[in-house]
């Protein structure tokens, strides 16, 4: 039998390290030496999923091609990765307590107290071991490794049995099957500048004491560690200075793996896992140019995003990603503006003139306008503003669930002179409710009970623009995640006005996707097309939508054949 080997993350101090970023390019870092990879995030909360969380809570949930809603830690994974995970890759304390409660039910402890340890640790263990050796890169065959992140931070309550079940682990397979990296802050304190090193071994004595030995060390700063620090970490925290990583502030992200190729973190890590005769050297030469090749741009566009939780950026990360990876692939930067709905709105003139002056300035100084999912009727009325602006100005729009929503709310108000119509969701007593409630989904449960996971629309118009884009005149698999969908009944009425619907689903009677015909760029989906945007493998709406924003359309020539993989610019651009 085959033994799984173990990448394990977990971090100290503080929250918010960039675990999922060190784990995401330790994950990329191996690949590129030939090593096949999957990934597991365990997240110690309560919650089954992350699907019932607020995004000012948690941050964006990321939905997988199974419907299964996780933490946006996955996210990073599957685009770092190029993976296609499962719910199974993402535990909780809920998902592990309500098995071991499950077979409680059933009998399955013959009748014996269930309790922490064993049953629980247990548990993590099994599904651990389980998920480990299940492909995700398409492959057939077990992987060489699973990289598996703890959320949270060492010493916290809500930890402890993932900790020891980890401990467990460890002893089970072996010190050849298993490599902790700890996650740690060296901060900087006072004016003299000096890099501290207390915070860290506290959190390692802390992660000795529960049983755990850290083989590297991975120290987040804002500058490169001193070779003194260093030597001061290894002595303490028992840590060889070879394998005391810094991942230090960089001008973007994708040099994190880069950063830790030059430390040769892979070299460690395969001695550590004895890979060594699986391992070949680590080549990232795409990946070194990609990361370059960003730090070199110098023209920006202008993007509106439009939205309920501009508050938190991470709400909408998945978005913030699509749009960097399409922008990029065209040798620009996203100028991202992040602009609240509700300011936007008659009653923010009242209440706070300049700050919905500003929201107004900012918005028509955009290229482009983006307005992304959400629930709620919070900010709906300055989301119908903003869809109506880009409508009848000519600017490129896309709009996502929600927005694309918000698009037929608007027409349906505005050039059928439907004043009232409106979504179920916002108004139940709307004669005009162009937005229902899906049929089928629970009324009384939220969780994990929407239109979840990939799914296939299918294009009505094989010569609609969308379609082009994708480079497919029959289908799209996109991921879903709504409760809400557009009333038929409308759709013919609402086609009279202008209004095109070129996607349904599968039935036929579910509308998906909306082309406004004679306007540059004015497309809104049902479906989530950020969550399959990888860094060199743009989303096509996103890739789209810039090929089309106003500021560039006499400049662009594009080439209809599918650009989802390259992208073909026929001219040279020279713009400021």
């Amino acid at each position: 039998m085959v033994i799984p080997k173990y990448v394990v993350i977990t971090g100290g101090v503080v929250s918010g390290l960039g675990k999922g970023v060190t784990a995401s390019s330790i994950g990329v870092l191996l690949q590129s030496c030939g090593l096949r990879i999957t990934s597991i995030k365990i997240d110690p909360y309560l919650n089954t999923d992350a699907g019932t969380m607020s995004p000012f809570e948690h941050g964006e949930v990321f939905v997988l091609d199974d419907g299964g809603e996780v933490d946006l830690d996955l996210g990073n994974y599957e685009r770092f990765l190029d993976l296609k995970l499962t719910a199974h890759n993402n535990i909780t304390t809920g998902k592990i307590y309500q098995s071991v409660i499950q077979k409680e039910r059933r009998g399955d402890y013959l009748g014996k107290t269930v309790q922490v340890v064993p049953h629980i640790t247990d548990a993590i263990r099994n599904w651990i071991e389980s998920v480990s050796s299940i492909p995700v890169d398409g492959k057939p065959g077990p992987p060489h490794l699973c990289v598996i992140e703890l959320g949270g931070t060492v010493g916290d309550i809500e930890s402890m049995p993932f900790i020891e079940a980890l401990r467990q682990l460890s002893f089970s397979v072996g010190k050849e099957n298993f490599c902790l990296i700890h996650v740690s802050l060296v901060p900087v304190i006072g004016v003299v500048g000096e890099q501290k090193t207390k915070p860290t071994q506290h959190s390692v004595r802390e992660l000795r004491a529960l049983g755990l030995t850290p083989d590297l060390l991975a120290c987040r700063s804002a500058q490169p560690l001193m070779d003194s620090v260093k030597v001061k970490l290894s002595e303490f925290c028992h840590v060889p200075v070879a394998n005391i990583l810094n991942i230090h502030d960089v001008p973007n992200i994708w040099h994190v793996p880069l950063l830790l190729r030059k430390q040769n973190a892979h070299e460690a890590i395969i001695k550590q896992l004895d890979l060594a005769r699986q391992a070949t050297p680590p080549e990232l030469k795409a990946w070194t140019e990609m990361a370059e090749n960003y730090d070199n741009l110098t023209n920006s566009v202008k993007i509106a995003l439009v939205g309920k939780y501009t508050g938190l950026t991470d709400s909408y990360l998945s978005v913030v990603k699509a749009l960097l990876h399409a922008c990029s692939a065209l040798s620009y930067r996203p100028s991202i503006e992040w602009i609240a709905a509700s300011d936007l709105e008659d009653e923010c003139a009242k209440i706070s003139p300049e700050t919905h002056a500003t929201s107004w300035e900012t918005l028509k100084g955009c290229s482009c306008i983006l307005v992304p999912g959400g629930f709620g009727d919070r900010g709906v009325p300055g989301m119908i503003l903003a869809a109506k602006h880009a409508r009848e100005n000519n600017i490129p729009y896309l709009g996502i669930c929600l927005g694309m929503q918000i698009s037929v709310i608007e027409i349906a108000r505005s050039v059928l002179g439907m004043e009232d119509a409106d979504s179920e969701e916002f108004n139940q007593k709307t004669p005009h409710r162009v937005i229902m409630f899906m049929p089928e989904v629970s009324k009384t449960h939220m969780g994990s009970t929407m239109r979840l996971g990939c799914r296939r629309t299918l294009f009505r118009r094989p010569g609609s623009l969308t379609s082009k884009l994708y480079g497919n005149p029959e289908y799209v698999d996109e991921r879903h995640r709504h409760r809400y969908e557009v009333n038929p009944e409308f759709v013919s009425e609402l086609e009279k006005s202008g209004l095109e619907f070129v996607g349904c689903d599968e039935s036929q009677n579910r509308m998906e996707l909306i082309e406004l015909p004679g306007h540059p760029y004015y497309i809104g989906v049902q479906f989530h097309p950020e969550f399959k945007s990888r860094p060199r493998k743009p989303s096509a709406l996103f890739l789209g939508n810039f090929f089309h924003v106003k500021y560039f359309a006499n400049k662009f020539r594009i080439s209809m054949t599918p650009f989802v993989h390259t992208v073909t610019l026929n001219v040279t651009l020279n713009i400021t």
